[in-house]
């Protein structure tokens, strides 16, 4: 399996990353890095020269665009650090490594919000952050991960209004099905984590609800799997840090929402990642 969303480069793997990267390389698995600024997007390239079968996105999340307090809870809490998007550095970081596959991950973050700033002005910045990373893979022929979190209507928006089209996963999908057939005119693939494990909420279950119809009528040939580890662990893993072999989890609620084998699961999702990141 390929795991298209990963981020062992981050602090919550510091002292153990290499026995976990390898205890998924010993299950014949793929591991795609993501990254979210500077220092990770060098450090999953390092990580990526290392092993084989693991490969590098490099790219800034639109939280980091800001200074703002993160907490994530299993994954950790953080400052992000109002970092620009310096276009030139990360094309040098593209030239340095026939490893890195993708730009990102990148997008619209209106969950995090910094106290006593203004909506659309977070929107402008990050809306510009994510057409400089369109406009580097464009030029380097490669795919996007894209994050869209509370706002996917904004994103939907910018998309409509490319002049190319890309290649790219909508990261971590846990809107509705109207969102989703947007994305899917548009050739656009869907990532699923662990989330689509979880429980109801009792007091609404709409939510959870939504999100397995998405799995349900989403065609399996525009699916990639993902952990985005080390959050999300799935429910069987849950409270704990999440690793990328966990994403059989991810695999077994697809093919068990879908009426399918797992087999036939894990055959399209491969070769739907390789397809987009255009690995061999």
């Amino acid at each position: 399996m390929i795991d298209t969303h990963a981020h062992v480069q981050f602090k919550a793997f510091k002292d153990d990353f290499d026995s976990v990267i390898k205890k998924c390389l010993d299950r014949g698995m793929i591991l795609n890095l993501v990254s979210t600024q500077q220092n990770t997007s060098a450090d999953a390239i390092a990580m990526a020269e290392k092993y084989d079968n693991v490969y590098a996105t490099i790219g800034l999340h639109p939280v980091h665009l800001h200074r703002t307090f993160v907490d994530e809870k299993e994954g950790g809490e953080f400052m992000s650090r109002a970092e620009l998007f310096d276009y030139e550095y990360y094309k040098k970081l593209v030239q340095s490594s026939k490893k890195v596959v993708g730009i990102g991950e990148c997008g619209l973050e209106l969950f995090h919000v910094p106290e006593g700033t203004n909506e659309e002005e977070v929107l402008t910045k990050q809306k510009e952050a994510f057409l400089q990373q369109y406009k580097l893979a464009q030029e380097m022929n490669l795919a996007m991960s894209i994050h869209v979190r509370d706002a996917h209507d904004q994103m939907i928006e910018i998309l409509k209004t490319l002049p190319h089209p890309i290649r790219a996963v909508i990261h971590c999908y846990t809107s509705n099905w109207t969102h989703a057939q947007e994305y899917l005119k548009m050739g656009l693939y869907l990532g699923f984590t662990g989330v689509i494990t979880f429980p109801p909420n009792k007091t609404n279950p709409e939510r959870q609800n939504s999100l397995l119809e998405v799995v349900k009528n989403v065609p399996l040939d525009r699916m990639v799997l993902e952990t985005d580890c080390p959050y999300l662990a799935p429910q069987a893993y849950r409270g704990q840090r999440a690793e990328p072999w966990m994403v059989v989890e991810v695999a077994k609620k697809i093919a068990e929402v879908k009426n399918l084998g797992m087999e036939e699961v894990d055959k399209l999702t491969t070769e739907n990642a390789k397809k987009l990141f255009n690995l061999p």
